[in-house]
């Protein structure tokens, strides 16, 4: 049975159904980064919101239909963040460092979105390679990256034959292993990197790091050190 539409709720924007489909993928956000598909549940989805079993079929079709709606949202918001940053309107080091910043910010606030991508690579990426969104909206950043590398060129910041590929994989490799890997390697180094002032600092060395590999003088790239803070 098809649920009825409502109003939209006061002060939102969003009508009851859109506000039960929100609350429905934040809920499996968390189910499936917890996990996985396999082990995921709808009924335990279900019951962490205002919506019934048969509503979450309604809507996505089934587990795996809301599965890949919870991956192409989370995809989506990453290149909302990085589409954020105004390439154009900052010198060419200056929108890489906030392009790389941004990168860092969204993986560690989003710990769910690191665990579905570390679940997508268990099983070698068999639902997000048949996305043609998540492709379509790489493709988008890779150009914005092709672009910004060309005005550094030209700027005579960068170095030229940068692939904005290896660009982009290095830049996600050191943020994404900075969310990832943060607890391991604070036990193993017995160091805190959970603390505030070692999340800036370690978010200021990664851009130290990708400014160095891109600039022709490696010192524009350097810039001083955040010290860590006590938590």
């Amino acid at each position: 049975m098809r649920p009825k539409s409502r109003p939209k709720t006061a002060g939102t924007g969003l009508s009851a159904s859109e506000r039960i489909k929100a609350g429905i993928l934040a809920a499996a956000t968390r189910e499936f980064s917890e996990k996985g598909l396999a082990g995921a549940r709808v009924n335990r989805i279900a019951g962490r919101t205002e919506s019934s079993k048969r509503m979450i079929y309604y809507y996505f079709g089934s587990k795996l239909g809301l599965y890949l709606t919870v991956l192409e949202k989370a995809y989506e918001h990453t290149s909302v963040i990085e589409s954020a940053v105004r390439a154009d309107e900052l010198a060419p080091d200056e929108a890489l460092r906030e392009l790389v910043r941004q990168n860092f910010n969204y993986y560690h606030d989003n710990p769910g979105f690191v665990r579905l991508v570390m679940n997508e690579n268990i099983v070698r990426a068999g639902d997000v390679g048949s996305m043609p969104g998540v492709r379509q909206r790489r493709h988008a950043i890779v150009a914005t990256l092709q672009g910004l590398l060309d005005r550094g060129v030209e700027a005579r910041v960068f170095r030229s034959k940068i692939d904005p590929v290896e660009l982009h994989m290095s830049i996600s490799g050191l943020c994404f292993h900075s969310a990832s890997n943060r607890h391991t390697v604070s036990s193993v180094f017995d160091r805190d990197l959970t603390s505030p002032g070692a999340v800036a600092a370690r978010r200021e060395s990664i851009v130290d790091m990708v400014l160095c590999w891109c600039c022709l003088d490696p010192s524009r790239a350097m810039r001083p050190a955040t010290p860590a803070r006590s938590p």
